[in-house]
């Protein structure tokens, strides 16, 4: 365990938890339960060489050194980014973040550290699957990682449940890996923002379109729930200088996800298959609010135009069929009570990101949820998960 350091000390900021039912620190012999909707697998760097077809080689995400010693991040689909930051250069909690394996006892210990009960794991080296637009390469991709991290998660299903990543860009062969990794025994999968990454066409294909109609049919059949990680539908280091940082996380990596939501909310997607869970994962939580009366605003106001004719208002359907994961959002937090998502609100620590808040979630969430019944404090924390992706706690 590594000294807290200055540029993390505000991480032990908290104000306690006075009157609370229950507690948050770990070691606690009265905790809520508590499952992290969004970490990720520190996968192995080798394990799409070591797996999939050797005709793929020369396309799998590398770094590449130039001729001034520059070391670059090369993804199919996305442009070059400079990568000149490594584990020697950090300090403190920020290097002990970015050095965890993926092994899994080591991931018991860390997250019973944090006070972790179970825990959504999604692909960290890897999310950039999605990035290429050639189905072959892209599902060959996802088959290795499927593969692997059912091997080295599925033991431990009941504590640590690895997303299946299906690439959409063809529903037949969506459909197929769907099938396959449901009978595997994942508890859920993820797609992209987008099935076509980076696209800005009306003409590309959309999650809207008829032709995915038997793709939403078969997950609603499966009931698997479906997540949709930030940063999947086109490459979110668009920016580039002074604030580049901050932009690109806050524009290009999170405001996207408004979009898919509105859209399975708005096309009847959810009404038609009532089946169907959504989650935005990582987005944070302060915008359902905003975008429910949006949604509504529009329909109504825009009546001439607005199709299908729903049921309900769109609101309706974010409220009972969406949700949305957050590690640190005072807003959403303080809005879910007023405006009903706090059946929408899915609590995760991001381990073992720097934007996440392990290993001091406990500080975290008594800085946040101070204002919230001790029912909606529960649901948040552990039980709406254990509702969407059925967990056993």
């Amino acid at each position: 365990m590594n000294k807290i350091d200055t540029n993390n000390a505000w991480r032990l900021e908290s104000p306690g938890a006075v009157g609370w039912a229950k507690s948050v620190q770990p070691s606690s012999d009265s905790k809520y339960t508590m499952i992290s909707c969004d970490t990720h697998a520190n996968e192995p760097s080798d394990l799409m060489k070591s797996r999939i077809d050797k005709k793929f080689a020369e396309r799998l995400p590398r770094v590449e050194v130039d001729k001034d010693g520059n070391r670059w991040h090369i993804v199919e689909g996305m442009e070059p980014a400079r990568w000149n930051m490594d584990n020697s250069d950090l300090q403190g909690e920020d290097r002990e973040r970015n050095a965890v394996t993926a092994d899994p006892k080591e991931r018991l210990l860390d997250q019973e550290r944090d006070g972790v009960d179970a825990e959504i794991i999604f692909p960290n080296k890897f999310l950039v699957i999605f990035a290429t637009r050639d189905p072959e390469f892209a599902f060959a991709q996802a088959r290795a990682y499927n593969d692997w991290a059912w091997e080295t998660y599925g033991p431990y299903n009941d504590r640590m449940s690895p997303m299946a990543v299906v690439p959409t860009m063809d529903v037949d062969l969506a459909v197929e890996e769907i099938e396959r990794v449901k009978s595997i025994g994942f508890r859920g999968v993820t797609i992209p923002v987008k099935p076509i990454y980076g696209g800005t066409s009306a003409q590309d294909a959309a999650y809207n379109n008829k032709g995915y109609d038997r793709f939403w049919s078969c997950l609603s059949e499966t009931e698997l729930p479906v997540t949709i990680h930030v940063g999947t539908g086109k490459d979110p280091r668009t920016t580039r200088g002074k604030g580049g940082a901050v932009t690109n996380y806050v524009a290009h990596a999170l405001a996207p996800s408004v979009e898919v939501m509105s859209m399975v909310c708005s096309a009847g997607i959810l009404e038609r298959w009532e089946n169907l869970k959504i989650v935005s994962v990582e987005s944070g939580v302060g915008w359902f609010a905003w975008c429910g009366i949006a949604m509504d605003e529009a329909y109504k106001k825009h009546h001439m135009w607005t199709f299908p004719k729903l049921k309900e208002l769109p609101s309706y359907y974010l409220k009972t069929q969406c949700f949305g994961t957050f590690q640190e959002d005072a807003v959403g937090i303080e809005l879910a009570e007023k405006f009903g998502y706090t059946d929408s609100m899915l609590w995760a620590n991001d381990y073992p990101h720097q934007e996440g808040s392990w290993p001091h979630s406990a500080e975290s969430i008594e800085r946040q949820m101070q204002g919230l019944s001790e029912k909606s404090r529960a649901k948040i924390l552990g039980e709406n998960a254990k509702r969407v992706f059925k967990f056993e706690i």
